[in-house]
């Protein structure tokens, strides 16, 4: 149990230890004259940007637009993806039945279909939450698929030697074990789904969100300084959530982890 802490400990010192190198490189590289600081700005400016965004009144409402458009978004997605998954696991027919639909779509850059969605979609929040539940579908739906996979065949025959159905045998057995799986899925829409929520407000018009106060500041006069400042933000955002998300699965599948661990 100990090991676990000491290992995050470990990750997050060799994480900031990097982090810190890179700014110093990109610094110097600036000051140096490696890098135009015409075409980029140093770092250091980039940085103070970025703190004084915090206090701008306008750039804080588009972080919230762009942060409830992702929630909004990634629910609808779970809402929609797990139990999809679930069908196309428990049920191998369905599952060969539209693999060539959706070995056809997964392919397809989001990004090209934001253009599309602008004339489909009249109300900009509707247009990125469909964005995002496009997006983030596939890893939550097929972590479902592969988790449900990897289930104990003797699990679900033992249960059905009892006389459980299919539904209970899903519920009891297949569910718990593919949950770790699925957790991971979310993790994984939960980044592909903040950046869908920047792309379609940086792409698809509209006044509000990160991206839109991106594509605003290219026209000011500190132009690419916003820019970069407010894109820090995003990676920021990002991975704040991807921290949250590791977090909960490390608390709620404990017991995951910890096999895991033993295992290797």
């Amino acid at each position: 149990m100990r090991l676990i802490p000491r290992a995050l400990n470990s990750a997050l010192v060799c994480g900031v230890v990097g982090v810190v190198v890179f700014l110093c490189v990109a610094e110097a590289a600036g000051r140096l004259g490696v890098i135009s600081t015409a075409a980029f700005p140093l770092t250091s400016t980039v940085l103070v940007t970025a703190v004084k965004l915090v206090t701008d009144p306008d750039f804080l409402p588009d972080v919230a637009d762009t942060f409830i458009g992702w929630a909004l978004g990634l629910a609808a997605t779970v809402v929609i993806a797990v139990p999809l998954g679930l069908l196309l696991g428990s049920v191998p027919a369905i599952e060969r039945a539209l693999r060539p639909v959706t070995e056809f779509l997964r392919p397809i850059p989001s990004v090209a279909l934001i253009p599309l969605a602008t004339f489909v979609f009249a109300d900009r929040l509707e247009m990125k939450i469909a964005m995002i539940v496009y997006a983030s579908t596939w890893p939550i739906l097929l972590n479902t698929i592969y988790g449900l996979r990897d289930v104990d065949p003797v699990a679900k025959e033992t249960l059905r030697s009892f006389g459980f159905g299919p539904l209970a045998v899903l519920l009891r057995v297949s569910l718990p074990s593919a949950a770790p799986f699925i957790a991971t899925g979310i993790r994984v829409a939960a980044s592909v789904a903040l950046i869908l929520a920047v792309s379609t407000e940086l792409l698809g018009g509209g006044s509000d969100g990160i991206g839109s106060f991106i594509g605003v500041a290219e026209s000011s006069p500190e132009g690419i300084t916003l820019i970069v400042a407010a894109t820090v933000w995003a990676g920021l955002l990002g991975v704040l959530t991807n921290v949250v998300f590791v977090w909960a699965e490390r608390r709620i599948f404990r017991w995951h982890t910890t096999k895991t661990g033993a295992a290797q």
